[in-house]
């Protein structure tokens, strides 16, 4: 089966260029990699590696990006890989990625088992990842070994290529498209099922350059899963409690913030987004009008 990696990417050069130079550690390199980005000035010149890679250039945010690499791919592979640029995987997971859609016709979307999360604290650096997957692969997955999901986590997820047909990221996700992943592989559940392997690691470092603003985050954090309910990909019992944990979090913390997250500004852009629902305005693409919200300290 061949396999193309997609990584979208926005203001990180040179981490693109050390996962470029990270999989070439692979036991089962990709058969191409894709680094789709808004313009040249997010790459640099790419590593001599073992597979052919190659940028492209479109629209700014993280659907139109994901989209501008599925249509340059298009009957090309037939797997379709999405890493996040700052996503650092064991050197087994595209083998193992073409062992478990080879072996199971019936899967859509497999995404790995996240070992470390540097998105939900201060983030991680390459050390932390590479102790991190040494360390896990001398000891045996976790069970259940096979995790039914609703949809996958973009920081890696891979997709059957001959189940997408014309379906694309919603781009009314805008930017940063919070919960865009959720959205697209919860429809691939209609060609096969969605599960995560305990056996695929890798590290999502959480680097937070390239963010958008907390008011902009916090906006997305409330109208995206509303606007997502109404749209039937996810069902409210996934989409509700996700909001309230988000809100509940930035309410307390926001007392007490922590040096890497705006809470004030999640919690600012939480507040505008329930003011916009109460008018029956569920636009997720007005983030992009939203500069600094100046009714809180």
């Amino acid at each position: 089966m061949k396999l193309v990696v997609v990584i979208p990417t926005l203001g990180r050069c040179g981490q693109v260029t050390r996962l470029l130079a990270h999989l070439d550690r692979q036991t089962r390199r990709p058969d191409a990699v894709i680094v789709s980005a808004p313009d040249p000035t997010h790459v640099e010149r790419f590593p001599l590696s073992s597979f052919p890679v190659s940028a492209i250039f479109g629209p700014k945010g993280l659907a139109a990006q994901r989209n501008s690499a599925l249509e340059a791919v298009a009957g090309k592979f037939d797997i379709v890989t999405f890493f996040d640029d700052d996503f650092v995987p064991a050197d087994d997971y595209l083998d193992g990625i073409v062992s478990a859609f080879t072996a199971h016709r019936e899967w859509s979307v497999v995404m790995g088992r996240v070992v470390l999360d540097g998105a939900t604290g201060a983030g991680f650096d390459w050390d932390d990842a590479l102790t991190a997957l040494a360390e896990t692969s001398q000891k045996p997955p976790p069970l259940p070994a096979i995790i039914e999901h609703v949809g996958a986590y973009g920081c890696n997820m891979s997709i059957r290529a001959a189940a997408i047909g014309p379906l694309r990221f919603d781009e009314r996700l805008a930017l940063y498209g919070w919960q865009e992943d959720i959205d697209f592989t919860s429809q691939m559940r209609a060609h096969g099922r969605c599960v995560q392997l305990s056996h695929l690691r890798g590290v999502h470092l959480g680097l937070k350059s390239g963010r958008v603003s907390g008011e902009r985050f916090g906006y997305s954090q409330i109208v995206n899963p509303i606007y997502l309910v109404r749209k039937g990909t996810v069902p409210a019992s996934f989409a509700l409690p996700l909001m309230l944990r988000n809100i509940a979090a930035n309410l307390f913390r926001s007392l007490r913030p922590e040096p890497h997250v705006d809470r004030r500004g999640r919690l600012r852009g939480n507040l505008l987004a329930f003011a916009h629902l109460l008018r029956g305005r569920v636009e997720p693409e007005y983030i992009v009008n939203i500069q600094r919200i100046r009714w809180w300290p």
